[in-house]
This record gives structure tokens, C-alpha cells and sequence, in this order.
């Protein structure tokens, strides 16, 4: 499966040491199989005045044989992990995770949610309608080292 990967740098050997910990999935290598996606989040570094590369990967076909959790919706077992994610609380340990992205609007929820201004029931209900769109966390060094190869970068 071809991934993608927007930063300001190429990054050919991706390190999780790098990673910033209280994001969505944990501290790890951000990847997304929406090539759109990636391209748009760009933005974040030309609004910064910064470049912004495209990295292409390959991800090995078989890499969902690894201790992978999946989502595939923004349910409450979503919103659970990404808030204690957030909260840099213990969860299970996983190779990778999957699911939908916390984007503008999703965000805002999670926010008025993390803040105690809406309790979680209006938080799933206001989900319920959003589409997930696409990430993969990998959190595990040699995993990414077994599954993950560079192709090439692109300068957005």
C-alpha cells in the first residue's frame, strides 16, 4: 500500500524518537493512504512559511499482521483512545493503529469534550455524523523498520 507523510523535511528513515507524544494515536510515525490529505495538510507548513515535502512509503502488504488496532468509525472506543491518548494516559501497547483523524470539525468536538464543556453522550452524537477520513499511527520502531520503505519525496 502506497502511504504518505507531510513534513517540512524528507524523512527517509522515520524514528518515533522524533514523534511528539498527546496525539491522537500516541507518540509515533503519522502516515495517511489519502494522498489528498496529506497534500492538504501542507498548508500547516506553508502557513508557517516553511517547506513542505510529500514522503512517499511503501507500507508491506502484510503489515496488518502485526498487534494492529482499527477503527473504523468515530465511536466511543475512538473517542476513548484519542482522549487518553491526549491525556498521556496508559493504553495498550499496538505495532499501529488506524482509524479516522481528529480535522477541524472533529476536533472542535474532541476539544469542547477534553474541556469538560460537553459530556461525552453529546460528543459521540455529534460524531456520529462525520466521516472518518484516514491515518495510521506506526508505533513501534521495528515495526516501521520491517514495513515501512521510503520511495520518494515530492516538494508541495
Amino acid at each position: 500500500m502506497i502511504v504518505f507523510h507531510t513534513s517540512n523535511t524528507i524523512v527517509v528513515h522515520p524514528d518515533i524518537r522524533f514523534s511528539r507524544a498527546a496525539l491522537d494515536f500516541g507518540k509515533g510515525f503519522y502516515v495517511t493512504a489519502l494522498r489528498e490529505q496529506a497534500v492538504n495538510y501542507a498548508e500547516k507548513f506553508h502557513f508557517k512559511s516553511q517547506p513542505a515535502i510529500l514522503n512517499i512509503y511503501e507500507l508491506n502488504e502484510n503489515w496488518r499482521q502485526g498487534n494492529v488496532l482499527r477503527f473504523d468509525s468515530y465511536d466511543e472506543a475512538w473517542l476513548d483512545f484519542v482522549i487518553a491518548n491526549r491525556r498521556q494516559q496508559p493504553v495498550n501497547i499496538y505495532d499501529a493503529v488506524e482509524g479516522g483523524v481528529a480535522n477541524d470539525k472533529v476536533f472542535r468536538t474532541l476539544d469542547l469534550y477534553f474541556s469538560g464543556d460537553i459530556p461525552k453522550e453529546t460528543a459521540l452524537k455529534r460524531l456520529q455524523y462525520e466521516k472518518p477520513n484516514h491515518q495510521i499511527c506506526l508505533l513501534n520502531q521495528d515495526f516501521i523498520d520491517l514495513n515501512l520503505t521510503f520511495l520518494k519525496h515530492e516538494v508541495l
